[in-house]
């Protein structure tokens, strides 16, 4: 099994530049921000992100691919790199501090691009989560400084915490009935919103956690941290991995009743 160590360690390279950059425009009040055609905020720290990734992946992996939130898709062949330079950018303008920078290494797998290396980093909360496949998940402030991730062993809904982004998506999909049903199952439920749930799903303070629309580039990276510290990560049609438009991540006990339950069309 290849160990992806130099892909890994590249990768909290490209994270740390990323961090730099970010933090140095988070809350600055002549800090730029437009509206894509998509109606979603970018800011000039977004750009600025992936373009200092990109740049360092250019001469450090020359022959792979690179998707990015941002500037698309550059290159062709069985490796891919997949960034979102920040994830949670209406957090980010507004100077809320749940955000992060998503990077991902994917290869060509039967059934399409699967991810082998992902780091979450997220600065301004002073965390960082990263996976490589086969070796187990992480956190901590650095490759050497690190403690493993391992999901939760709730087997109850009525015990579990259920994390999720906001009821707008849901309302959208004609879902809303069944996702207020498993409100209604579980313990506890909180609006943390983006990349954090998956990450709390990894390290166990969260069971489950589902969001109804997303990109690829939102879970590249936040689905191997959850798979490598032994949960489940799927689409909500219950396609492992992220590419299905959506997600529901948990401690592997509970996906079947999570994915029912988002399942139940209003």
């Amino acid at each position: 099994m290849p160990d992806y160590h130099d892909d890994l360690r590249l990768a909290h390279v490209l994270a740390d530049a990323a961090d730099a950059a970010t933090m140095a425009r988070f809350k600055a009040l002549d800090l730029k921000v437009e509206t894509k055609p998509d109606m979603t905020p970018v800011s000039e720290a977004d750009k600025a992100a992936e373009e200092l990734i990109r740049g360092q992946l250019q001469r450090a992996r020359p022959r792979d691919a690179i998707l990015g939130e941002e500037y698309g898709v550059e290159g062709t062949g069985p490796r891919r790199w997949v960034i979102d330079p920040i994830d949670g950018t209406k957090n980010y303008v507004r100077g809320v501090p749940v955000w992060a920078t998503l990077i991902s290494l994917m290869e060509a797998a039967e059934g399409g691009y699967q991810p082998v290396v992902g780091v979450v980093s997220a600065p301004a909360l002073g965390r960082r989560w990263w996976a490589a496949k086969g070796h187990g998940a992480y956190t901590g402030r650095s490759l050497t400084s690190a403690s493993r991730l391992h999901v939760s062993r709730v087997s109850r809904l009525s015990d579990a915490s259920f994390a999720y982004s906001s009821l707008s998506g849901w309302e959208e999909q004609g879902r809303l009935n069944g996702f207020l049903d498993l409100t209604r199952e579980v313990w506890r439920t909180r609006a943390y919103g983006d990349f954090w749930p998956y990450m709390m799903v990894a390290e166990g303070s969260v069971d489950l956690c589902a969001e109804p629309e997303l990109s690829l580039w939102d879970m590249a990276a936040t689905a191997i941290v959850v798979t490598e510290a032994g949960g489940k990560f799927t689409g909500l049609d219950g396609r492992p991995g992220p590419h299905s438009g959506n997600a529901a991540a948990s401690n592997g006990l509970l996906h079947d009743e999570l994915l029912g339950y988002l399942n139940e069309r209003d």
